[in-house]
C-alpha cells in the first residue's frame, strides 16, 4: 500500500533538517533584517534571528557567529530564495552585471605584495651570495618557505617577526560614570502612546490571513516592544512619529499595517497608494526585500526606485502602477520629472524610514519638492533610532495630529553592547592608523565594521590593511553601485573579515553576525554614533564597539559615558605595540602609493576608451540620432542652484563658497607641492570635518523657527472667567467690514494701540509721527 514502515529499534534514524526541539521557549523577532543573507528571518527590519527556530544542520567548517543573548537563536537559517522568489541583492546585481571595472584593487594590492615579497627575497638572495659563496642550497629552502609562508595567516607572519606584538595584552579598564541630574522630556506631541500590551501577539492585531500566513512561513512567534506598540496604532490610520534602538523591528512595524491596509481595501485602478522613502540605496534594496516576504502570499506587488540600477527598468515598474513603492528621493524626483504617467497624487500612505536623516537639511531641497507633489490626505509615518522629540522639527512633512511612541530613548544603545575608548593623546594624533592595524590584526580578525570619516581616509585603510594581508573590502560613496553591492555581499558571505565604511552603511542594514565596530574618528554627533555602534549587538545578540578618542572629541565621551546604562570600558594598547605598527605601516607607504599609481593609470584607461567609444559611434550613427538619444534628464533645480546648494553644504573647508576660487586653487597647489599628508595631517582633517558639521549643526539649532502650518502648543489653561480677545487689525478686514461698530470707529481715528505702533515704526525709520483725527 505504499505506506511507510515501523522504525525498529536498532534501525539507524536519519536527521531531518526542519525538525527542531527548540519550541519550548517563546521567543520574538528581532531586528533589520539583511535582504539576501543566510541569515534569520524576523518581521524587524528583515529576517531576524529572534523566532522559534528550525535546526538546520551547519556545513562543516562553519563558523558561528556573535554570541546570542536571551530569547534569540543563532542557528536558525532563513533564505530568501525560499520566501519571495528571487534574493534582492541577486536581482540588484544582476541589473548591473558587465559594470565592473577591469581589475579589483583587491587584484592590484595582491600585485603590489607579490612584488614587494620578489624584492625582499632578491635582497636576502643578495646578501646571502656577498656573505657566503657557499648558502646557495639553504638559500633555495629558505624561498620554498617564503612560498608556502605567503600562504599562511598574517598572525603568523607578524608572529616571525616579533613575537612580543601578538604575546602582549591590553589592558581594558571601567570608565566611572559621573552623576548627573535629568531633566525632564519636554513633549508637545499631541498623544503618547509608548506603553503598549505586553501579552499582545500578532494574532491579537486583526490581520488579515495573507499576513499572519506570511509570518508563520517565516517563523515568527512574538511581536517585539516596537511593533506591539505601532501596529494598533498604524491599523487606526493616525500619524506617527516612533523611535526604538537599533536592530529592534522598525521596518516590520510600518509595513504589516500598510499591507493590511492594501488588503483590507484592495485597489480600482493600478496606481500607487504607498511611498516608503529611505536616505541610502542599499538600505532601499533590504526594506524591498522585507516588504516582498512580508506580502508573498497576498495580490499587493512592490518597486524599488534607487539610485545605481537601470532607470529603464524601473520605468517599466512604474507604469504599471505598484502598490508600495519603496525609493530614495534623488532617484524618485527623477522618475516624477521624467516619467509622465507616474505620480504621488494617490499616494495614501508617506513613511520615512530614517525620519531624522530624512529631514536633515541634506534632504532639505528635495523631500520638500517630494512632500509638494504628494497628496494632501494622507498618513504620515515616521520611524527612526534616533528620533527628535521636538514636534517643531518635524512640522516640515505635514504631520496631523502625531502619536508619540518611544520605546527608547533616543541616545540609547542596544542593550548587549559592550562600548569601550581608546583615548589618543594631544601629541600622538599620528598613531590613529597604526591603532586600527594593531586592533585587526591582533585582537578584532574576523566580522568587523571599520568607519572612517571620509572616503579617502577609507579607501588608504583598504588598501594598508590589504597590504597587511587582511581580507578587506570598502563602503562608500566613491564606488560604482556594483562595487558596493560586491563588498556588502562578500562580507555577508564571510569572504572578507573586515568591511571598511563611511557613514553611508550606518542606518539601517542589517549585515548578520557583526561582532566588532571600530570607529577611526568620533563621528560629526551622538546619533551618529548611535546609528554606527547599532551595525552590532542587533536583535539580542552580543557585539562590542571600539572608539578612538583624541583630546578634541572628549566632550562628546563625556555624554555617551553619562546616557551609558552598562559600564563604559578604557582600553590601553602597549606603547611598543604601536611604534612597531607604525613602523610598519612607514614602511608600507611605497607600495601604497604603487597602488594608487595603478588605479589612476586604469581609470585614464577607461576615460580614453570611453571617449573613443563615443567619437565611433557619432560616426557609424550620425549626429542627429545621437543628438535625440543624448537628451538630458530634467531636474526640479537647474545647473547654478545645484551648485550653490553642494557649495552652501560642503564640508571640506577649501570647498566653502566663502574662500573664493582663487584660496581654493592656492589650497590644492600646496597640498600638491607638499606631496602625501603625514598621519597627523590625515588624523586632522578627520576631526575637523566632523567639528565643521557639528557647528553648523549647533548654528541651524540657534536659528528661530520659522512659521510652520502645524498649530502651536496650546498655553496653560486660564482661570475660568469670561475672556476678552486681544484685538488684531488686519488691513482687508477692516476695509472689508461695513458694520456699525467698525464705521465708529474709522470716524474716531485709530485706537491708542495703534498710534503706539505706528509712532514706533516712524521713529526707527527716523521719521516724526503726529496724530490725526482720521488715516
Amino acid at each position: 500500500l505504499g505506506l511507510v514502515g515501523t522504525i525498529a529499534e536498532g534501525d539507524v534514524v536519519p536527521v531531518d533538517s526542519e525538525s527542531g526541539d527548540s519550541e519550548d521557549e517563546e521567543v520574538g523577532p528581532g531586528g533589520r533584517g539583511g535582504a539576501g543573507r543566510a541569515g534569520a528571518a524576523g518581521p524587524g527590519r528583515g529576517p531576524c534571528s529572534r523566532l522559534y527556530p528550525q535546526e538546520l544542520p551547519r556545513a562543516p567548517g562553519h563558523r558561528r557567529r556573535g554570541p546570542s543573548r536571551g530569547d534569540f537563536s543563532a542557528d536558525f537559517v532563513f533564505g530568501e530564495a525560499e520566501a519571495g522568489g528571487e534574493d534582492a541583492w541577486t536581482a540588484a546585481l544582476r541589473q548591473l552585471r558587465g559594470k565592473k571595472a577591469a581589475t579589483t584593487l583587491d587584484e592590484k594590492i595582491e600585485k603590489v605584495r607579490q612584488k614587494r615579497k620578489l624584492q625582499e627575497r632578491e635582497a636576502k638572495q643578495a646578501k646571502v651570495k656577498v656573505e657566503d659563496a657557499e648558502a646557495e642550497d639553504d638559500q633555495t629552502k629558505k624561498e620554498h618557505e617564503d612560498c608556502s609562508r605567503d600562504e599562511e595567516d598574517v598572525e603568523s607572519e607578524y608572529s616571525l617577526d616579533d613575537e612580543s606584538i601578538f604575546t602582549t595584552a591590553d589592558k581594558v579598564k571601567v570608565k566611572e560614570k559621573k552623576r548627573s541630574k535629568k531633566g525632564e522630556v519636554q513633549r508637545a506631541f499631541f498623544e503618547d502612546a509608548s506603553q503598549y500590551d505586553d501579552n499582545l501577539s500578532f494574532q491579537d492585531m486583526n490581520l488579515s490571513r495573507p499576513l499572519l500566513k506570511a509570518i508563520t512561513a517565516l517563523g515568527f512567534k512574538q511581536p517585539t516592544p516596537i511593533q506591539k506598540a505601532c501596529i494598533p496604532v498604524g491599523l487606526l490610520g493616525k500619524d506617527i512619529c516612533a523611535c526604538a534602538a537599533t536592530g529592534t523591528g522598525k521596518t516590520a512595524a510600518f509595513i504589516l499595517p500598510v499591507l493590511e491596509r492594501l488588503i483590507y481595501k484592495p485597489r480600482q485602478a493600478p496606481i500607487t497608494r504607498v511611498l516608503v522613502l529611505v536616505p541610502t540605496r542599499e538600505l532601499g534594496i533590504q526594506v524591498h526585500s522585507v516588504t516582498k516576504q512580508l506580502a508573498q502570499f497576498s495580490s499587493v506587488t512592490t518597486c524599488l526606485a534607487v539610485g545605481g540600477l537601470d532607470v529603464k527598468t524601473q520605468e517599466a515598474a512604474l507604469r504599471s502602477g505598484p502598490d508600495i513603492l519603496i525609493a530614495t528621493p534623488g532617484r524618485l524626483i527623477d522618475h516624477l520629472h521624467n516619467c509622465p504617467s507616474f505620480h504621488l497624487s494617490s499616494v495614501e500612505v508617506l513613511i520615512l524610514d530614517e525620519a531624522d536623516r530624512m529631514l536633515d537639511e541634506y534632504f532639505e531641497e528635495q523631500m520638500k519638492e517630494i512632500i509638494r507633489l504628494c497628496s494632501h490626505h494622507r498618513q504620515t509615518m515616521l520611524f527612526s533610532a534616533t528620533m527628535t522629540e521636538e514636534v517643531k522639527d518635524l512640522a516640515s512633512v505635514s504631520l496631523k495630529n502625531p502619536v508619540r511612541i518611544f520605546v527608547n530613548s533616543n541616545t540609547d544603545v542596544a542593550p548587549f553592547l559592550r562600548q569601550e575608548f581608546i583615548r589618543i593623546r594631544p601629541n600622538r594624533e599620528g598613531d590613529r592608523e597604526a591603532i586600527v592595524t594593531a586592533l585587526l590584526t591582533r585582537t578584532f580578525q574576523d566580522h568587523v565594521m571599520l568607519f572612517t570619516q571620509t572616503k579617502k581616509q577609507a579607501h588608504r585603510m583598504h588598501i594598508l590593511l590589504g597590504l597587511m594581508g587582511l581580507r578587506v573590502g570598502e563602503l562608500h560613496g566613491n564606488l560604482s553601485q556594483t562595487q558596493r553591492l560586491e563588498s556588502l555581499r562578500r562580507f555577508k558571505d564571510e569572504q572578507i573579515d573586515i568591511l571598511v565604511a563611511t557613514d553611508v552603511a550606518a542606518r539601517g542594514l542589517d549585515i548578520e553576525g557583526v561582532k566588532t565596530v571600530i570607529n577611526f574618528t568620533m563621528p560629526n554627533t551622538i546619533k551618529h554614533y548611535v546609528h554606527r555602534v547599532g551595525r552590532t549587538a542587533r536583535a539580542g545578540k552580543a557585539g562590542r564597539s571600539v572608539s578612538l578618542v583624541g583630546e578634541e572629541e572628549r566632550k562628546m565621551l563625556k555624554e555617551i559615558v553619562k546616557t551609558a546604562k552598562t559600564p563604559v570600558k578604557a582600553r590601553i594598547l602597549p606603547q611598543d605595540v604601536i611604534l612597531k605598527f607604525r613602523e610598519k605601516i612607514e614602511n608600507l607607504e611605497k607600495d601604497i602609493y604603487a597602488v594608487l599609481c595603478l588605479e589612476r593609470e586604469e581609470r585614464e584607461m577607461q576615460q580614453s576608451e570611453a571617449q573613443i567609444n563615443k567619437a565611433k559611434k557619432q560616426l557609424e550613427t550620425g549626429k542627429k540620432e545621437t543628438g535625440s538619444e543624448s537628451l538630458e534628464r530634467s531636474w526640479f533645480q537647474t545647473r547654478e542652484e545645484r551648485k550653490k546648494e553642494k557649495l552652501a553644504k560642503a564640508l571640506q573647508e577649501f570647498d566653502l563658497a566663502l574662500r573664493g576660487k582663487k584660496k581654493r586653487k592656492k589650497f590644492v597647489q600646496d597640498t600638491q607641492k607638499k606631496g602625501q599628508m603625514t598621519p597627523e595631517e590625515r588624523s586632522q582633517f578627520e576631526i575637523l570635518k566632523s567639528q565643521m558639521y557639528a557647528e553648523r549643526l549647533a548654528k541651524r539649532n540657534r536659528r528661530a523657527k520659522r512659521a510652520r502650518a502645524l498649530p502651536e502648543e496650546e498655553p496653560a489653561a486660564a482661570p475660568a472667567g469670561p475672556k476678552k480677545k486681544k484685538k488684531v487689525s488686519v488691513f482687508d478686514e477692516e476695509l472689508t467690514n461695513t458694520s456699525r461698530k467698525a464705521l465708529k470707529q474709522y470716524r474716531a481715528g485709530p485706537s491708542f494701540e495703534d498710534r503706539k505702533r505706528l509712532g514706533i515704526a516712524q521713529r526707527r525709520k527716523g521719521g516724526n509721527f503726529k496724530s490725526k483725527s482720521r488715516y
